[in-house]
C-alpha cells in the first residue's frame, strides 16, 4: 500500500539532517473499550471487528494489542 504521507515525512526528515531513517509509517490508531468473558473471546472479537469492519485487510495490515486490568481487559 502507498504511504504518501510517511514517505513526504521520511524525506522531511532527511532534508532536517537526520541520518538513517529507512522507512517510515503513517497509519492509524483505533482504541476499543470491549466487555467479553475473557481473554479469548475479547481476542476474537478483536479479530472479527478488524478483518471485517476497522480495516481493508487486501491493502491493510493490522493488529490487536491487548491489555489485561483489574476485571476486564485494557487496549
Amino acid at each position: 500500500m502507498l504511504d504518501p504521507a510517511g514517505e513526504a515525512t521520511r524525506a522531511a526528515a532527511q532534508r532536517l539532517g537526520v541520518e538513517g531513517v529507512k522507512r517510515l509509517r503513517i497509519g492509524k490508531a483505533i482504541e476499543v473499550d470491549l466487555e467479553a468473558p475473557d481473554r479469548a473471546e475479547a481476542q476474537a472479537r478483536l479479530d472479527l471487528l478488524g478483518d471485517r469492519l476497522l480495516a481493508n485487510p487486501v491493502i491493510e495490515n493490522w493488529s490487536v494489542d491487548l491489555a489485561e486490568i483489574a476485571g476486564g481487559v485494557e487496549p
